[in-house]
C-alpha cells in the first residue's frame, strides 16, 4: 500500500522523496476533478440542446474595497503565509502529516503578518485604482456552465462534511474517544453522506439559478459515479480499511486472468496501521493483514466504470429529463448493496437484523429511482397522448 503518492513514486522509481500528498486525498481531487470536466460538457450540450438557458444579471462596478473585504483578505493571508513559513523551515513535519501540522501552531508570526499587510495593502490600491465615482450596474450574461466551479466548490464542502458526519454516526464510539482527530481525518469518509448532503445543497443551488432538480439530476449522473470509481482507487492505494471479508476461497479457474491480490490482499503498509507487524520493516505503516480479504474497492472502481460508461451512452438517447439520474439510482444502490455483502463495515442492529448503514440506504436508493422512472414513463407517455 502507499499512505502517501510519493510512497507509490518512490516503490516505482526507486527515488527518496517525501511529497505531502496522502494518496486517498489525490485520488479524491482527481475524482472532483473528472467528474467536473463531464459536468462541464453536460452543462455545455444541455444549454446547445435549448434545456438551460443564458441569464442575466446586474453586477456593480467600481467600487471601492470595503472594510469587510480587506478585513477577510488579511485574515486569510495572514493563515497561509503563516503557514507557508513553517512549510519552509520544518518541510519534514509538514510531508509526514500534513493535517496535524495545518492545525499546530507551528509558523512565522513575523512573515504572515507582513506578507498579509503587504497582499491587504494591495488589495485596496488595486480597487482604489479601478473606483468608478460614483460605481455603476453592469449587465452580464450567465452560461449554464459559467456556474461550474460553483458547483463543484459546493459539492466538497457540502459532500465532505455530509461524509465525514455520516461516518461519524456510524463510528460514534470512534468519534467520542477523538472527536477533533476523527473529524479532521480524511480517512472515514462515508459515500451516501456526502451524496445526501451534496445533493441537497447542489438542487438548492440549481433551483436559484434557474436548473430544474431533473436536468441538474441528469447532469450530474454520469459524473457522480465517474468519481465514486475514481474515489475508490484511493481506498485500494491507501489502504483505508475500506476492504472486505477474509477470503480462504480458492480463485475460480474462470478467473484465472487476474492477479491474485484482486482475488484476494492482505493490505501490506496500510494507513490505518491495521494486522500484524511486518517483519524487518520499520517506519510510520508497517502493518499488513493477517488473512487475505475481497479487494473490494477494486471490484467498486470496476462496477463504478461500468455504470458511467452505460450512462455516458445512454445520456444523448435519453430525453425524458429525469430519467437517467433515475437510472443511476437504480445502479448506484444495485452496486452497493451487493458490495456489502462482503465488504466489511460496521453494523446496526435492527429488529433482530445485523444491517450496515448502506443496507440501509441503498435499498431506499434503489426504489427511489425505480419509482421515478416509472413516474417519468407514464409522465412522457400521457404527454405523447395528449400532444396527439
Amino acid at each position: 500500500m502507499y499512505p502517501k503518492i510519493s510512497d507509490l513514486i518512490n516503490d516505482w522509481f526507486g527515488t527518496s522523496l517525501n511529497l505531502p500528498i496522502q494518496s486517498y486525498g489525490f485520488f479524491l481531487a482527481m475524482a472532483f476533478l473528472f467528474s467536473g470536466w463531464t459536468l462541464y460538457k453536460e452543462l455545455e450540450r444541455k444549454e446547445k440542446e435549448g434545456l438551460l438557458k443564458a441569464r442575466t444579471k446586474k453586477i456593480q462596478v467600481g467600487k471601492p474595497a470595503t472594510m469587510g473585504e480587506l478585513t477577510t483578505t488579511f485574515l486569510i493571508s495572514l493563515f497561509i503565509l503563516f503557514k507557508l513559513a513553517g512549510i519552509f523551515t520544518d518541510y519534514s513535519s509538514f510531508a509526514n502529516d500534513p493535517q496535524d501540522f495545518i492545525f499546530s501552531g507551528e509558523g512565522s508570526w513575523l512573515f504572515g503578518f507582513l506578507g498579509a499587510a503587504a497582499l491587504t495593502g494591495w488589495n485596496y490600491y488595486d480597487k482604489k485604482r479601478k473606483e468608478i465615482k460614483p460605481p455603476q450596474w453592469k449587465t452580464v450574461t450567465v452560461h449554464p456552465k459559467d456556474l461550474l466551479w460553483q458547483i463543484i466548490f459546493i459539492a466538497v464542502i457540502f459532500g465532505l462534511v455530509g461524509a465525514k458526519l455520516f461516518d461519524q454516526l456510524e463510528n460514534f464510539d470512534d468519534f467520542l474517544k477523538d472527536p477533533i482527530g476523527t473529524t479532521l481525518s480524511f480517512s472515514g469518509l462515508t459515500f451516501y453522506g456526502g451524496l445526501i448532503t451534496a445533493a441537497i445543497a447542489i438542487i438548492y443551488y440549481g433551483q436559484k439559478n434557474g436548473i430544474s432538480w431533473k436536468v441538474l439530476g441528469d447532469i450530474t449522473a454520469p459524473g457522480l459515479i465517474l468519481a465514486y470509481g475514481i474515489g475508490r482507487i484511493g481506498c485500494q492505494v491507501a489502504g483505508d480499511g475500506d476492504w472486505g471479508i477474509v477470503n480462504l476461497l480458492q480463485k475460480p479457474g474462470w478467473l484465472s486472468f487476474l492477479p491474485d491480490w484482486a482475488w484476494a490482499y492482505n493490505y501490506p503498509h496500510n494507513i490505518i496501521n491495521h494486522g500484524i507487524k511486518i517483519p524487518g520493516c520499520t517506519g510510520p505503516h508497517c502493518y499488513q493483514l493477517a488473512q487475505g480479504v475481497f479487494p473490494t474497492p477494486v471490484y467498486e472502481t470496476t462496477m463504478a466504470i461500468i455504470i458511467f460508461a452505460i450512462l455516458w451512452y445512454l445520456r444523448k438517447r435519453i430525453k425524458i429529463p429525469g430519467m437517467l439520474f433515475s437510472i443511476y439510482l437504480m445502479f448506484n444502490g444495485t452496486e452497493r448493496f451487493l458490495i456489502e455483502l462482503i465488504r466489511v463495515n460496521n453494523v446496526y442492529h435492527i429488529g433482530g437484523l445485523a444491517i450496515t448503514q448502506a443496507e440501509l440506504i441503498s435499498p431506499i436508493l434503489f426504489l427511489s429511482g425505480l419509482i421515478m422512472f416509472i413516474i417519468l414513463r407514464k409522465q412522457s407517455t400521457n404527454q405523447v397522448v395528449i400532444n396527439k
